[in-house]
């Protein structure tokens, strides 16, 4: 068995272009999907794949860790670079896909089985639709508990939001205030027994961030992801340190050795790996045995496609640390055309019921994409009142 090619498919879903990756083996009907989603990086992710491709064909697709080893040391430069590890993350979920077809079982017996009966997931507010989740400004408290009310409706238990507006280096009460207000309207209007994220996007620098967190400490957040960037270790560390509630990073690392770094310094509750970003499944089941040694919890970051949401749930369904799914479901109205999908969603709760396919359980509608081709994304740009450049 050998591969033959490696294309990918790009399929235009409003802010994002979701970038398939598929590998093609020599075996008739026998491929996997992957996805190396990256937002604003669409080209250089699929010129880097081309460039990937190259080293994988004409290799036998079931050597996972060999072609992984490859992707990353080959080529001079180390697979860390954030679309270099994108791309890698595309083929490498193609090949684990490759993998459970060929074995006839999910991905997540290839790695020892089902270790819970369901995953949990959470929505963002809106259900991932752009204008709700990122533009509903900070101080609009009543437009947050509407949205608040409205996930819950929907079935989950949990929901994000983006409560934390933009703020300089250092700013006084008026954006703490906000982000205050809008946290306790969603709280009154869906009581204790609903978990709420806030999301800061590594906006606040450390001493922002740090005031953030306390100033939202008593609503009892599940936790609160970036609240400064995340080169940061040791401002991340000191908000820990500070507040009750968890603190989530790890979205913007790509590799093992960060994520070492991240964790000895004892900065984060919630590990966040990206499995689209951080080099794949090979990888974040590495970055997975560093969460379980440092008896943190694992939730990873997945506001991409489809086949980056598959997989994300077939790795939660195989890691005793993994307590949660980010999922987006209302991102565009035709999300569910292009996907034939092997995992059951039960509305109430919004949990989802282990996968029965082989590989990811999962089958992209080629057609279906073409609907939708490449449009330059939209751009996302923020502006202190000073004018000056800030952190979207």
């Amino acid at each position: 068995m050998k591969i033959t090619r490696v294309e990918t498919h790009v399929c235009n879903a409003r802010m994002r272009n979701w970038v398939f990756v598929k590998v093609v083996t020599d075996q008739p009907g026998l491929w996997g999907w992957g996805e190396a989603t990256l937002e604003w990086h669409t080209r250089g992710i699929a010129g880097a794949v081309e460039d990937l491709a190259p080293l994988i064909v004409g290799e036998d697709p079931t050597r996972i860790e060999y072609l992984w080893q490859m992707m990353v040391r080959q080529h001079f430069w180390h697979g860390h670079g954030i679309e270099r590890a994108t791309a890698i993350a595309g083929i490498d979920l193609a090949l684990w896909d490759i993998l459970g077809k060929v074995a006839g079982m999910p991905c997540s017996k290839l790695w020892g089985g089902p270790v819970r009966d369901h995953v949990r997931t959470y929505c963002h507010l809106g259900g991932g639709n752009m204008e709700d989740f990122y533009e509903t400004a900070a101080d609009d408290s009543k437009r947050f508990a509407d949205l608040a009310r409205a996930a819950v409706a929907d079935g989950f238990t949990a929901f994000k939001s983006m409560a934390v507006p933009p703020t300089m280096p250092l700013e006084g009460l008026k954006p703490l205030r906000a982000a205050e207000q809008a946290v306790a309207a969603m709280r009154e209007a869906v009581g204790e027994s609903i978990d709420i994220m806030v999301d800061c996007h590594a906006r606040p620098s450390p001493a922002m961030g740090l005031q953030f967190a306390k100033a939202l400490d008593p609503y009892g957040l599940y936790f609160l992801e970036e609240p400064c960037w995340p080169e940061s270790i040791e401002g991340l560390r000191d908000i820990k340190t500070a507040c009750r509630t968890p603190i989530a990073t790890g979205e913007r690392i790509t590799n093992l050795q960060e994520f070492s770094r991240l964790f000895a310094a004892g900065a984060c509750d919630i590990c966040q790996l990206d499995i689209t970003h951080c080099g794949g499944l090979s990888s974040a089941r590495r970055i997975a045995a560093l969460v379980e040694a440092h008896r943190l919890a694992l939730a990873p970051h997945n506001p991409q496609g489809p086949v980056s949401t598959a997989a994300s749930l077939e790795f939660g369904f195989s890691q005793p640390s993994y307590i949660i799914c980010e999922t987006v479901h209302a991102d565009v109205p035709w999300r569910h055309d292009v996907v034939s999908e092997g995992f059951v969603v039960e509305k109430a709760g919004r949990i989802v019921r282990p996968n029965t396919r082989p590989g990811l359980g999962i089958e992209i509608d080629e057609a279906e994409v073409k609907k939708h081709p490449f449009e330059q994304e939209l751009p996302q740009r923020v502006f202190y009142k000073d004018g000056s450049v800030g952190d979207w």
